[in-house]
């Protein structure tokens, strides 16, 4: 373990549930703020990488925050799907890396009784006032990972990934301590293998660069201080470990679609402030 676990009290929050779905449009393109789960019941065409590829029914995938949705149905029929809208709490986000990495690619389910059901029971919950709804919905949302977390084990190769423990360790602690400043020359010394290498491997692992995850780590924890505080961009530009106020923003609005400001003035308007 590089660094020590941070728990946070803030619970994950469910933004948004459809169930059965119909979409007779071929082709659906969107970004969001949030995280989103769909869960397709009819065959879809998921671009990914530039290429497109057919998938058959009762495939999930999670998109991230500020990716574009991009799918779409067959010629034949109409697209049927539920979907689940989410915002990470930080400590939600640690779960998710341990879950591995699920985050933007279609996983094929065996079986997908258990998140239809999981999905349905959000829904009834969510509708419906009750003082535990909140963490009932955030406990199904860990099960629907842990079941997809199990799907995407199941594909040829995935427990040959060199260092893959050392890795999952290590992506982790970038995700639980946003604010230290990660270098990879240490962490290379810790693993005892070369940049090229651990660059290498990274990537062939979770699909980014380990530079982009301490970028995200930075901006997730810089998206809780805009919602949960009065601190000042700068302020919070700091406490994230940015130099430059200018650079700070300029990187949260690459990532997030917006400036820090504008992003707090959104989440101050959808909570009704």
């Amino acid at each position: 373990m590089l660094c020590a676990v941070l728990i946070y009290g803030e619970r994950m929050k469910i933004t948004k549930i459809i169930l059965n779905e119909k979409n007779k449009n071929p082709d659906f393109k969107k970004m969001s703020y949030d995280y989103c789960l769909y869960f397709f019941r009819s065959p879809v065409i998921f671009t990914v990488d530039n290429t497109e590829k057919i998938y058959s029914g009762n495939t999930a995938i999670i998109y991230t925050s500020s990716m574009e949705h991009s799918f779409r149905s067959t010629v034949t029929k109409s697209l049927k799907y539920d979907m689940v809208c989410f915002r990470f709490s930080t400590a939600d986000k640690q779960y998710s890396i341990l879950v591995k990495n699920l985050f933007n690619i279609p996983i094929k389910l065996n079986d997908s009784f258990i998140i239809s059901s999981a999905i349905k029971s959000m829904k009834i919950y969510n509708d419906i006032s009750g003082n535990r709804n909140a963490e009932v919905s955030e406990l199904y949302m860990k099960i629907i990972l842990i079941i997809l977390e199990s799907a995407y084990r199941s594909k040829d190769g995935y427990e040959e990934i060199p260092k893959h423990p050392e890795l999952n360790s290590l992506r982790k602690s970038v995700y639980e301590n946003p604010t230290n400043k990660w270098s990879v020359d240490f962490v290379c010394r810790c693993l005892k293998i070369s940049r090229t290498y651990f660059h290498r491997i990274y990537f062939g692992t979770f699909g980014i660069t380990f530079g982009q995850d301490v970028i995200e780590s930075r901006l997730i924890y810089a998206a809780d201080l805009l919602e949960n505080t009065s601190l000042s961009v700068s302020v919070i530009a700091e406490r994230c470990g940015y130099e430059s106020d200018s650079y700070f923003m300029k990187q949260f609005k690459q990532h997030r679609g917006c400036t820090p400001t504008e992003y707090r003035r959104r989440i101050f308007f959808e909570k009704g402030r």
